[in-house]
């Protein structure tokens, strides 16, 4: 794609302003903020948020941590389901290392304070779509992501050595000879400066925002995908977009996601006509695995000729649920549903991005110098499918080892920062053209949502591919300058690269349906990985 610049914006190093760190962290959500606690005191931390603290994906999640906490339950049945929704591309060693490693963060959680659901005093645990066992332990009944965030923010504050800026966007990555030193970095009231780092950790999160209809937050816009890809570090998996099935839809109101924990309590999916239809696509029902739930979904509401379906919770003790979801409860009644007794419209939104930057076992990218971990990531844990509540967990686990793999390294650096030869990045490309960033945002929205979402064909992917070049030839050359506008280039790339993986994978596997490929295929039990460089 030798469209894409490497350097979205010119700068020329004289004119700018330097700063300096041990290890610099880019992302402030769950896995940046384990990041940045892995590091060891004597060692200095820059952690940059695009927005603050509390806009993360991970402050919304609600379902909460897979982990084996039951005497009852078993490691072995934990990697199982893992592997069985991976639709045979998971890293059986890193599902056998991030499973086994759950248990001892959850309790590093607790010792520094996150208060889970308790029942008789153990913890309480759930049961999702695609686990054989209850193992979700939860806080605040479905506000977990809220609980574990509070926890960890509070203990990045007291750490000393750990520096916060908010407000603060990674334009790219700073490469010298092959080797990962920093990040080109844009804050509100300041403008570029750049940011020289002995090492670096890549935790933007997720890319949900190219999809008209999602669960994530304004800043899931794939930055960290495509500052990494331009950097040229190596992609894996972009074709495997995760869909969440249940997502509150009412017209003109933003969309809610509605945990899967609550199908877990024995809530029914039921069509406009009250009738129950999940025995009829899999005999697991509504515990089935997100993708087979979500397409079930949308087969049933063309089939009824309706814009959504309905949670049903009628049948439930309306006690238990009030306590167990009240954050369900709070939203519901905004919109003056009782949930004890009226059908909540759902239907599917993009959620989770399962391919990514690809990271081995100690969470290393192909770029020396940079780490990367959570959702940004291609780690091998989700195949072709996450299972529920295997995100958080990630997040803490490949958190926790980047951060300590990224201060080993920089201890084995020389203890002054050597700045590379410094050179202009690149010229302009000339007057700026007229450009709406709103509109062309939203456009391709629709295009993702429509071409590349749940359901896709040759020809739809073949149609938003062109599209999608078109766009990115006119708006990647250009030199833009604010955040807003870098988030489109940031999308447009991401978007390209989601959707040639997806044309090029001619089956159905896991999270990715071809309705032209409608099954699995022997010879595409494998991966695809896209390197800027000789792609």
């Amino acid at each position: 794609m030798n469209e894409v610049p490497r350097y979205l914006t010119a700068f020329h190093p004289k004119e700018l302003p330097h700063y300096f760190t041990d290890v610099l962290v880019i992302g402030g959500g769950l896995a940046g903020m384990r990041a940045a606690l892995a590091v060891p005191d004597d060692l200095h931390v820059l952690l940059l948020t695009k927005e603050g603290l509390e806009h993360s994906s991970s402050q919304v999640a609600q379902g909460g941590i897979a982990s084996v906490m039951d005497p009852e339950d078993r490691f072995e049945s934990h990697e199982e389901d893992t592997l069985r929704a991976g639709a045979g591309l998971c890293n059986p060693e890193v599902v056998r290392f991030v499973v086994r490693e759950a248990p001892r963060h959850i309790q590093q959680l607790i010792a520094w304070g996150a208060q889970f659901d308790q029942e008789g005093g153990l913890l309480a645990l759930g049961r999702e779509g695609g686990h054989s066992h209850h193992r979700v332990v939860h806080a605040l009944g479905d506000a977990t992501g809220r609980e574990v965030m509070r926890t960890v923010i509070a203990q990045v504050r007291q750490r000393s050595h750990i520096r916060i800026w908010n407000h603060a966007f990674a334009i790219d990555l700073l490469t010298h000879q092959g080797r990962c030193c920093g990040a080109l970095v844009w804050t509100a009231g300041q403008g570029s400066s750049l940011l020289w780092a002995k090492q670096t950790i890549l935790c933007a999160g997720g890319s949900g925002q190219l999809y008209r209809e999602t669960t994530n937050p304004p800043v899931a816009t794939g930055d960290g995908v495509a500052l990494a890809y331009r950097a040229g570090a190596q992609l894996r998996d972009m074709e495997f977009v995760q869909f969440h099935p249940t997502v509150l839809y009412i017209a003109g109101s933003s969309r809610t996601l509605i945990t899967e924990a609550l199908r877990g309590e024995g809530a029914h999916l039921v069509d406009r006509f009250g009738r129950r239809f999940m025995p009829e696509y899999d005999p697991r029902a509504e515990l089935a695995p997100r993708d087979v739930v979500s397409r079930a979904i949308v087969a049933q509401m063309e089939k009824t000729g309706s814009t959504h379906v309905f949670l049903d919770l009628s049948h439930l003790d309306p006690q238990h649920i009030r306590q167990r979801f009240p954050g369900l409860v709070a939203t519901c009644a905004r919109f003056n549903l009782d949930v004890a007794r009226d059908r909540i419209p759902v239907r599917p939104a993009a959620h989770y991005m399962i391919g990514g930057v690809v990271v081995d076992r100690w969470g290393r990218t192909t770029l020396p110098g940079l780490w990367a971990a959570g959702e940004v990531t291609s780690s091998g844990l989700h195949g072709a499918n996450r299972l529920a509540s295997n995100s958080l967990l990630e997040s803490l686990v490949y958190g926790a080892q980047v951060g300590q793999g990224a201060a080993e390294a920089a201890r084995e650096m020389p203890p002054e920062l050597q700045v590379p030869p410094l050179q202009k990045s690149g010229e302009p490309s000339g007057p700026r053209a007229p450009l709406d960033v709103e509109d062309l945002r939203r456009s391709l929205q629709a295009l993702m949502w429509r071409q590349v979402g749940i359901r896709r064909t040759g020809s739809g992917l073949e149609e938003a591919l062109a599209t999608i070049t078109e766009w990115g030839r006119y708006v990647w050359p250009q030199q833009l300058d604010s955040p807003r506008a870098w988030e489109l280039q940031n999308m447009l790339t991401v978007a390209y690269l989601i959707t040639r993986a997806a044309l090029n994978r001619q089956e159905s596997r896991g999270v990715h349906y071809r309705e032209d490929f409608p099954e699995p295929s022997p010879q595409w039990q494998r991966h695809q990985v896209f390197c800027r460089e000789g792609e």
